[in-house]
């Protein structure tokens, strides 16, 4: 299964979903921290859409399957 081309907005609105919270947002980065689980996801916030490695890499670090993190678009 292929990943989508996502925006930074909709991933954080993905992460969102899973309990994460914006914590605080440094130059371009927008930290997110999990509420229980105490997980830290930085997330470039940028125009152009995310590459798939660095997609990849935040649904790895956010504890999930690529096909958990494209159900929950």
């Amino acid at each position: 299964m292929r990943l989508p081309s996502l925006k930074p907005r909709d991933v954080v609105k993905v992460l969102k979903r899973i309990g994460f919270v914006e914590h605080r947002q440094t130059g371009s980065h927008l930290i997110l921290v999990h509420r229980t689980k105490r997980r830290i996801i930085p997330v470039p916030i940028h125009v152009r859409e995310m590459k798939r490695g660095l997609l990849t890499a935040i649904i790895k670090q956010a504890g999930l399957t690529q096909k958990e993190f494209i159900e929950l678009l």
